[in-house]
């Protein structure tokens, strides 16, 4: 059975007197293709919902739905990411905190307690503390990371329309078998990331 996050770390950091506390998680490391994007939220006081799980533990569905109550009902909430390009030329930890910064920079408040994944880097200079299996745990990073997964998959299937022949609606640009099929059928695009080993292998093959 799926552990249901809770506020507890948050209301720890509370009785500590920080105020706006972020969670931080990011959606899209291990894909081969689009942008990795990070995801930002600050919760409001007393905002709870037991649907709340790891993104990963959800239906896309139920993504979407919860995607809307988080816009609606926490404090804060933005998204921000990486460029294939970036992740190419700047390794994956460099992108990763750039899209953090940019998810930072367009929050509408600036928070004084950053709670991270896994090891997520920030880059600044606001308290931070990272967390193995965060998104399972803390339920502002849970948050976050349901934003992060519905704003990428949005943004990988809008693509997909500029590359019908990969379907990445279908993979979102994981290296699933019919995305490897559809590699080796047609190449690489313009949105596949050049330094992860399966692309440049076929780069290489030319």
């Amino acid at each position: 059975m799926a552990i249901t996050p809770t506020d507890q770390a948050e209301e720890k950091l509370h009785q500590q007197g920080y105020k706006n506390i972020a969670g931080i998680d990011e959606a899209g490391c291990g894909c081969w293709a689009g942008p990795l994007v990070c995801g930002v939220v600050i919760l409001s006081p007393g905002f709870t919902n037991s649907d709340i799980k790891d993104s990963k533990l959800l239906t896309s569905q139920k993504r979407e739905e919860l995607y809307a109550i988080i816009q609606a009902e926490v404090t804060a909430w933005s998204a921000g990411q990486a460029s294939p390009t970036e992740i190419d030329t700047l390794g994956l930890t460099k992108a990763k905190s750039k899209a953090v910064e940019r998810a930072l920079d367009s929050l509408s408040l600036t928070p004084d307690y950053l709670l991270c994944d896994g090891n997520i880097e920030t880059g600044n200079k606001i308290p931070a503390t990272n967390h193995i299996k965060g998104d399972q745990n803390i339920l502002s990073i849970a948050c976050a990371s349901i934003i992060a997964k519905v704003t990428r998959d949005r943004i990988i299937t809008e693509l997909g329309q500029q590359y019908p022949q990969y379907n990445f609606a279908q993979h979102k640009g994981y290296g699933t078998k019919e995305h490897q099929e559809a590699l080796q059928k047609h190449g690489v695009c313009e949105i596949h990331r050049q330094s992860y080993k399966p692309i440049a292998a076929i780069l290489n093959n030319k």
